[in-house]
């Protein structure tokens, strides 16, 4: 028994018409794949420029800080030790500035004390000098009138004596030569002339001013 010879043409066509199937249906498939994408990407609505706000911007609503820690204890210890040392150092400063108003003063009042002693003892030196020529003139009017009595006749002069204060008349023969004022002394009253004498030695027995 002889089998058939099969023949190549039917077989080729056989095999195109397959593989047109085949692509048709990829084919098939990509448009309906292509027709089910393409209408939502045209539905979909443009989009639209945003329109800028009319009026100043607003601020952002401040963001409230976070509460502070409470400082470690060791940072208060510190903190108080420094508000300690500026409040001594305050005081320092405030204690200073018055010791140096008041240096300020004291030198001041010094000053005012110098020219005051000063002026003082220009008076003084002017009143010792004024005094000096008082006394320098009114020893030299007690030397012109004891020389006048000392030119006089003893009797006359005593008489005179016998006539004056004490006070004067003890001036007087203080400052007259014994020889001089021994006869005058003969010549004066006795009990005058004992006065005199218990007068001019209590005089001479007084300390020198």
């Amino acid at each position: 028994m002889r089998w058939p010879t099969p023949r190549l043409l039917p077989l080729a066509l056989l095999g195109m018409a397959a593989l047109a199937g085949v692509k048709l249906e990829a084919l098939l498939r990509g448009e309906g794949a292509s027709g089910i994408v393409a209408p939502a990407v045209a539905q979909a609505p443009a989009a639209q420029p945003t329109a800028p706000a009319a009026g100043p911007p607003v601020a952002a609503a401040p963001v409230p800080p976070a509460a502070a820690a409470p400082p470690a204890p060791d940072q208060a210890a510190e903190r108080a030790v420094l508000e300690a040392l500026r409040a001594r150092r305050a005081e320092i400063e405030t204690r200073e500035a018055a010791l140096a108003q008041r240096e300020m003063l004291m030198a001041a009042a010094e000053r005012r004390l110098a020219d005051r002693l000063e002026e003082l003892n220009a008076l003084r030196q002017r009143l010792e000098a004024e005094g000096r020529q008082r006394d320098e003139r009114t020893e030299q009017g007690w030397r012109q009138m004891v020389r006048l009595y000392e030119g006089m006749r003893p009797r006359d002069a005593a008489g005179i004596f016998d006539e004056l204060e004490m006070p004067v008349l003890l001036q007087v023969v203080d400052r007259m030569r014994e020889a001089k004022a021994a006869p005058v002394l003969a010549a004066m009253r006795p009990e005058r002339a004992r006065a005199l004498t218990t007068e001019l030695a209590r005089h001479r027995s007084r300390p020198l001013e």
